[in-house]
């Protein structure tokens, strides 16, 4: 063995025993007389060891920080103790010093300890010196700690936990696949799994009554602060002859212990069953369908109210109010965030406020005021009491919904008092859309998840079919999992007969014979009998960012991507030899310069 103990381990009890540890060599203070305070430091902490030889000071003094160093020599109680650290009563007194691993750089990148301050894409550059940042090491290990907790949780629950495959077929789910050329069929592509969706029902398909995994997720889409580019990881479950219920069960069952045992607000998280919202009273109430609960204030409509009030903004349009009790905030400070609103959603907002004597004053007062009525009205309506706040959005219903959402969350987060921060809140949002109008296309095109059952069955779309129900007005059996305004989980349960999961296809335009050919083992399987069955998948990147409070992803992951999904550490994505994409019948059309 190379060490007898760790760099966290060694106690007063310890005093006398002569002992050998190995770790990076963290700091140095010479304290003059020819005494020195070595900082020896491995993954499981520091500990401190006193040079008091003029030889091994100076075989010391001529490492570089972060050599690897073993140290042995006999542990002494300290005179000088550190209440803050755990091997702060000791320290060690060494016999003989040898160098395992030499840092060949005078300058670090960065200070280890103060890793987080420093740049980003040098942090990235340097992942393996940062990750020797305690602080940055605990959000992994703790990653590692919460899986362990996922698996045990499912598996008391019934579940088999079963891998699905990495290398499959491209499938039309909603981003970017990842592909891979195949060398043995020329003109051919895997994709890598956006997520193992059709693997995990083809398991209900094949008997299997409880599956889950963390999966690995693959979509080529845009970072973003609560979203890793490139890769992602969820804890992947289905449920054979289930349904919503039974999920709900199971998910308030294995998640509020994690977040007890492993968050930062502790004790403070929404117990099962959770509140449960559908999707069209979120965007009502919330602007949102990842509402934060933790601010108390809710959306009013007030289209009937002020649309006849004389400002242009409002005519012709729906119009939501977000009232704030109590709400101190300065002119400057609302303008602020009215151009912070702006920013997220490209619509203006609008504004006034109750004063101390009762007045409505400032933004739009003057169009309320001119008529003393509806003066009147407005402050019975929406409970308005002195320093009461009025934020406004108006466009069409889903616009002025979602800028009024923003402006929630922004006021919630400013005004003292509207938002519980140090919580867990969670919710599951239900009865999703099962078809939207896509922005870029303008056709109809499902909402969420393809494969999730409509309420109400083939009658439904039959009905739509015929013209006899908006397709819009579907309802999907699918369901969110939102914790703190996050998305958390998404799930559904499934389509699981053939000639319904037809039919909703059809109404997008594609034909029997196109989901034939685009889900030929879903297809296959579901004509051979196929039980109900719904599912989930809870993200666990996200998961563990809302459990250690951070605000970036980045921070929970080993090694992440930046924000333009390269991964700086290996030179990913890079080029290859000529040979290689010989050898794959590939041609590069386009490079991309300077990396």
């Amino acid at each position: 063995m190379l060490r007898t103990h760790n760099c966290g381990e060694l106690r007063l009890e310890n005093a006398g025993e002569t002992v050998t540890l190995c770790g990076w060599l963290e700091n140095l203070r010479e304290v003059g007389g020819g005494i020195a305070f070595l900082v020896l430091r491995d993954f499981f902490g520091t500990t401190q060891v006193v040079l008091e030889t003029p030889e091994l000071l100076a075989q010391v003094k001529a490492l570089n920080k972060e050599t690897t160093i073993s140290v042995t020599g006999t542990v002494r109680e300290r005179t000088s103790k550190n209440p803050k650290q755990p091997t702060g009563d000791i320290e060690i007194t060494p016999t003989k010093l040898e160098v395992l691993g030499r840092c060949q750089y005078n300058e670090l990148p960065f200070e280890i300890n103060f890793s987080r301050d420093a740049d980003e894409s040098q942090r990235l550059k340097y992942r393996y010196l940062d990750l020797r940042n305690p602080n940055v090491k605990g959000n992994i290990v703790l990653r590692s700690k919460v899986v362990s907790a996922l698996r045990r949780a499912m598996e008391q629950e019934g579940f088999l936990e079963i891998t699905t495959p990495i290398l499959t077929a491209s499938s039309p789910e909603g981003a970017r696949d990842y592909l891979v050329p195949s060398r043995k069929h020329p003109g051919k592509f895997y994709a890598l799994p956006q997520a193992p969706q059709q693997f995990k029902q083809l398991l209900m398909a094949s008997g299997f009554d409880k599956y889950f995994q963390i999966a690995p997720c693959f979509r080529d889409e845009d970072a973003r602060g609560d979203r890793s580019p490139g890769e992602f990881y969820q804890l992947d479950m289905e449920m054979a002859f289930a349904g919503q219920e039974d999920v709900f069960r199971v998910i308030e069952a294995v998640l509020p212990p994690v977040f007890r045992d492993f968050g930062v607000y502790g004790q403070r998280v929404s117990e099962g069953p959770f509140k449960r919202i559908p999707f069209l009273q979120a965007m009502e109430d919330y602007g949102s369908d990842k509402p934060d609960l933790r601010i108390d204030l809710l959306i009013k409509d007030v289209t009937e109210l002020l649309s006849g009030c004389g400002f242009g903004p409002f005519e012709g349009n729906v119009i939501k109010a977000v009232p704030v009790s109590g709400c101190d905030l300065t002119r400057k400070a609302i303008d602020k965030l009215c151009a912070e609103v702006e920013v997220q959603t490209a619509q203006k907002t609008y504004w006034f406020k109750l004063d101390e004597k009762g007045e409505i004053a400032g933004g739009i007062a003057k169009f309320i005021n001119a008529d003393p009525a509806l003066c009147e009205k407005v402050k019975s309506e929406l409970a308005l009491q002195p320093g009461s706040l009025v934020m406004l959005s108006a466009g069409k219903k889903a616009v002025a919904q979602k800028t009024a959402g923003v402006a929630r969350k922004l006021l919630g987060a400013a005004c003292p008092g509207h938002m519980d921060e140090k919580q867990y809140a969670l919710c599951w949002i239900v009865d999703f859309p099962m078809y939207e109008i896509g922005e870029e296309s303008g056709e109809l095109q499902f909402g969420h998840n393809p494969f999730s059952m409509p309420h109400g069955g083939k009658e439904a779309l039959l009905k739509a079919e015929r013209g006899e129900l908006d397709p819009l007005d579907i309802r999907a059996c699918q369901y969110d999992l939102v914790c703190n305004g996050y998305e958390l989980a998404s799930g559904a349960e499934r389509n699981y007969d053939p000639e319904i999961m037809v039919k909703a296809f059809e109404l997008v335009g594609l034909s029997e014979e196109d989901v034939r050919g685009k889900f030929p083992a879903m297809y296959n399987a579901f004509c051979y009998g196929a039980p109900p069955h719904a599912g989930a998948a809870p993200g666990v990147d996200r998961l563990i960012m809302l459990l250690t409070g951070e605000t970036f992803i980045r921070e929970v992951i080993a090694f992440p991507m930046n924000q333009s999904a390269q991964d700086v550490m290996m030179g990913a994505p890079s080029a290859v030899t000529e040979g290689q994409l010989r050898e794959l019948n590939i041609a590069v059309t386009k490079a991309e310069e300077g990396y």
